[in-house]
């Protein structure tokens, strides 16, 4: 992991495209602006921990449907 010290208004980039810099801070509380381009998808990390497991439990039922569906046999 790289740990870096930036202070307010200070940023960070990620190779060409994303830009990570900080708004504000107040107490233990860090704000961030990411500039990033529409494709890439930014969530917090709870949230994208969330949508991996409902995508998870999507995708179970979806064996057993293929299992109702009838075989085409040529």
């Amino acid at each position: 992991m790289l740990v870096l010290t930036r202070k307010n208004g200070e940023s960070i980039q990620i190779g060409d495209d994303i830009e990570i810099i900080v708004i504000g801070i107040k107490g233990d509380q860090v704000k961030i602006g990411i500039n990033a381009p529409k494709h890439v998808e930014v969530h917090r990390k709870e949230i994208y921990l969330e949508i991996g497991q409902e995508n998870e439990q999507a995708s179970t039922g979806l064996a057993n449907l293929l299992n109702i569906l009838p075989k085409n046999e040529k």
